[in-house]
Parts: C-alpha cells; structure tokens; sequence
C-alpha cells in the first residue's frame, strides 16, 4: 500500500514539473473528493476517537483525553490553514506560502498514512487506502503546481515536493511499528486521536473556501457521496 501511495504520488506530481501549463482546475474531482471526505468523517469519528478513547478509559483514565488530542489537532490544522491564507491576503513571499503549504500537507500525510498503518480491521483498512488515494493524487497535483510557479530553485522544488511525497508511506511504516512492537495502549490512543483530528479536518473545512463541506454541501449528488462515505465506515464498524 505505501508504495502504491508514493508512486501515485509522484506521478501526480511529475506532471506540472515537466510540463507548467495546466491549471489547477485539472485537479477537480468532485465526486471522488466527496466520497473520500465522507470516508475521513466516518472513520475519525465512529473508528479512531472512539478506540482512542476506550484505550484511554481502559488505561484508567476518566479525562476525555481522546477527544482534547483530536480538538487539539483539529485546531492546529485550522490555524495553520488561516495563516496561509493571511499570508497570501497581504501578498507575502509565495515561497513562505509554498513552505506553510507543504508543512500543512506533511502533517496530514503523515498522520493519514499512521492511521493506515495502525488500522484495524482489514475491511476499515481497505476503505481507508482508497480515500486516501482518492484525494492524494489531487493534493500531490496542486502543491506540485503550486511549488513549479515559486521562484525557488529546481534542487529547492524536488526536496519540498520529495518531503510531502514520503510522509504518508513513513506514516504507515511508523504505524505498523506501532502496532507491532508497543504494547503501550497509550501510544496507540494518542496517535489515534492525533489521526481522528486530522481525518476531521480532512473532511470538513480542508481547503476552506473550496472545501466540499463548505463550497458544495448543497450540491446534492456530492453531498450523497458524502453520505455514502459515511455510512461506509459504519457498516464497518459493525463488525470491527
């Protein structure tokens, strides 16, 4: 799965590097981001914050702890997103922009692809692989358009789209070690969490003003995907 993820990945990225013309409009894919939002909905909320917490309940701990991480993070990701785009409000350097953009990406990869790795069960395992492809190759596409229209040098662009490109097969790799090689129910509940806030966001106000909950929620055939994606992770969570 990682390596289907990275080469996915760069091949979606190679595109504006060898070739500048497209528009970021190349990148649309409504009905596959509408589908892949529902999946992140689903399975941060029914998945993710709820094992995060029952770990968190069997470690002895009364504090909603799960839910402060998963916040905590939800809120991260939000603020780093308004900062880039105040960045971009008063005309600051693009390349601060660009930079701000692939630490944001990083940090979803990264924590998409622990998830991933964590899993469960493999029908919760299999859903999760394909609405993080769904999205992925968009996501590479428009940062790697984004990076190809900086004025930074190419060792500069291949080194900032080389970072967004590893993190989510890093991800899974530190997933499984994880889950493998800790038995600490603390470690697995916290990455948890950090996931379900990630997954969250990812499935709501990602992208602010073109988000698919924002921008499209009264969009009806995008808005049933949506649901669909939803309702998937519940199904699985019957017998998970």
């Amino acid at each position: 799965m990682a390596g289907v993820i990275l080469l996915l990945t760069i091949i979606s990225g190679y595109i504006p590097f060898k070739k500048c013309a497209f528009t970021k409009y190349a990148t649309d894919f409504p009905f596959g981001e509408a589908l892949a939002c529902g999946v992140f909905l689903g399975a941060g909320l029914i998945h993710m914050l709820g094992d995060a917490n029952s770990s968190f309940q069997d470690a002895g701990i009364d504090y909603p702890m799960a839910f402060l991480i998963c916040g905590a993070m939800f809120l991260l990701l939000l603020l780093l997103e308004h900062v880039g785009s105040e960045l971009k409000h008063h005309q600051e350097s693009n390349n601060t922009i660009i930079t701000l953009s692939v630490v944001m990406l990083a940090i979803h990869s990264l924590l998409e692809g622990t998830a991933l790795g964590i899993g469960g069960d493999y029908a919760e395992i299999f859903i999760l692989f394909f609405a993080i492809i769904a999205h992925k190759w968009a996501a590479s596409f428009s940062l790697s358009l984004q990076i190809n229209k900086s004025s930074l040098g190419l060792k500069s662009k291949i080194m900032l789209f080389s970072i967004f490109a590893i993190m989510t097969p890093i991800g899974i790799l530190f997933g499984l070690f994880i889950q493998l090689h800790t038995s600490n129910n603390y470690a697995l509940a916290v990455f948890n969490s950090l996931a379900a806030g990630t997954f969250l966001y990812i499935g709501t106000l990602h992208g602010l003003s073109k988000a698919i909950m924002i921008k499209s929620c009264c969009n009806l055939k995008e808005f049933l995907l949506v649901i669909v994606g939803f309702s998937l992770m519940a199904l699985v969570a019957i017998w998970t």
